[in-house]
């Protein structure tokens, strides 16, 4: 009684201990999960904020409403709009930061239909088939359709290199997190292989002893995780508070998968690496445990 009561003792501030390094085990992973989000986040963002335009052939108002709202049920197509020539002249005044006026005495900018295609679609097959489409359907009514394709090679590139390093990362840092929770855990348990023993050998069941353990186990993974994911939320709240860009690109739903797959990833190791110590400390002598 007195060994069982002296390692109970012993466990305690262990179990502190093995929270505290798994929540910080945790949050870091968090904190390159959120940042992998929100590259991808701003990546789309970026493709979604280029312009695309069918620029128009004819002036005939119900065939402009017809294309537009062909357009606009697409499922690719966001924002469409009908520009005619003044507004034409406000983009174009805008994008190069002068005024015209001043020298050309008539607006010599197309009418156009512009809109802005889904993240997905911003890629140089996915625009030439939506322009060949568009082409084949209204070839007669729109002159051609335009969008920035070296922009839209240079995101696509840029996307495709960073996600792969990211992806490297994202795959090295996942083992040291495991190798590291896994590490701290076996630590935790190591001050209770006496105890583990002598309720073995007092006739307890591997069931008995290592239940309440794994219970202990999930509980602990459960409270690092909620630990580290109040740290991140708190740094994330800092975070877009100092630049709003970030809170413009924020999407709730991805932020919910990344704290519940922290916490699905705080409990499932915490409870494996406990439950494989117990069994380890069940399997060895008496002798072997000094």
């Amino acid at each position: 009684m007195a060994v069982k009561t002296k390692s109970l003792r012993r466990s305690k501030p262990n179990y502190i201990y093995s929270i505290v390094g798994v929540a910080l085990v945790l949050l870091i992973l968090g904190i390159m999960g959120w940042l992998f989000m929100n590259l991808a986040q701003a990546g789309n963002a970026f493709k979604e904020d280029i312009r695309i335009s069918a620029y128009l052939r004819t002036m005939n108002k119900d065939s402009i409403a017809q294309i537009r709202q062909y357009i606009a049920a697409q499922p690719y197509a966001k924002n469409v709009e009908y520009v005619n020539k003044e507004k034409a002249k406000e983009i174009w005044n805008k994008d190069n930061n002068e005024d015209w006026n001043k020298i050309l005495d008539v607006n010599p900018l197309p009418e156009s239909i512009d809109f802005y295609a889904k993240a997905n679609y911003v890629n140089t097959d996915s625009l030439h088939k939506i322009s060949t489409n568009i082409m084949q359907l209204y070839g007669n009514q729109i002159t051609e359709l335009q969008y920035p394709s070296g922009l839209v090679n240079n995101l696509n590139e840029r996307a495709s290199k960073l996600g792969l390093i990211f992806l490297v990362v994202a795959i090295v840092l996942c083992i040291i997190v495991i190798i590291s929770i896994d590490t701290t855990i076996r630590l935790a348990m190591f001050s209770n292989r006496f105890l583990i023993k002598t309720m073995q050998m007092v006739g307890a069941t591997r069931n008995f002893i290592a239940k309440p353990m794994d219970l202990r186990a999930v509980a602990n993974g459960l409270i690092s995780a909620l630990i580290a994911i109040a740290i991140l939320f708190s740094l994330i709240e800092w975070a877009e508070s100092q630049f709003p860009q970030l809170k413009a690109i924020h999407n709730t739903s991805l932020t919910v998968i990344l704290f519940g797959g922290m916490i699905l990833i705080g409990v499932a190791i915490s409870l494996f690496s406990t439950h494989r110590s117990v069994i380890k400390y069940l399997r060895m002598k008496l002798d072997d445990l000094y």
